[in-house]
């Protein structure tokens, strides 16, 4: 049942995405014009204190019109690291300098028209370098308890699927 890329043509591009058109070939032999969109991989990163904070942005997206927890994250530049992108976002949206970052996973939020890919890392320690440089990011920053993340998801409160599933991992990996 595999579905084939036979090409893609280019739609419309800028520094953040491209939009194709690609001719798919399906397991019938049919084909089908399908857009999708190419993106830049994205990094995020939080951390957790040792008594089990998450730290957490709270912001409103536009497109979507609403408000929710989000961790820091943002495009890797060309050549960047993934970890070290991960870090620079985190210090650049909270003002904390993350300590050595693990890998928790890496997602890809919407894989039936896009190819993003979300990597997600977390720290067990972060230092406050001062206020942060895109403070415009999210209205505030707030350490929550790993214990309250369950209901955050299920009330709503983290709408982005990816932050959710970041936030669940972390919750099983610290709480069990």
């Amino acid at each position: 049942m595999r579905w084939n890329n036979l090409s893609e043509k280019p739609v419309y591009a800028n520094p953040w995405f491209r939009v194709q058109l690609a001719d798919v070939e399906l397991p019938d032999g049919r084909h089908l014009d399908h857009y999708l969109i190419r993106m830049r991989p994205v990094a995020v990163a939080t951390v957790v204190n040792e008594a089990n904070e998450v730290l957490l942005l709270w912001r409103h997206r536009f497109i979507t019109d609403t408000w929710g927890w989000e961790l820091a994250a943002g495009v890797v530049e060309d050549g960047e690291d993934i970890a070290a992108a991960a870090a620079r976002e985190m210090e650049e949206e909270t003002g904390w300098r993350p300590g050595p970052l693990h890998h928790l996973l890496t997602v890809e939020p919407s894989n039936g028209l896009t190819d993003a890919r979300h990597h997600i890392y977390w720290s067990d320690r972060a230092e406050y370098a001062g206020p942060p440089q895109d403070g415009f990011e999210s209205e505030r920053r707030e350490w929550v308890s790993l214990k309250l993340v369950p209901d955050m998801v299920a009330r709503g409160e983290v709408p982005a699927a990816n932050m959710a599933a970041a936030l669940l991992m972390l919750h099983h990996i610290r709480l069990g």
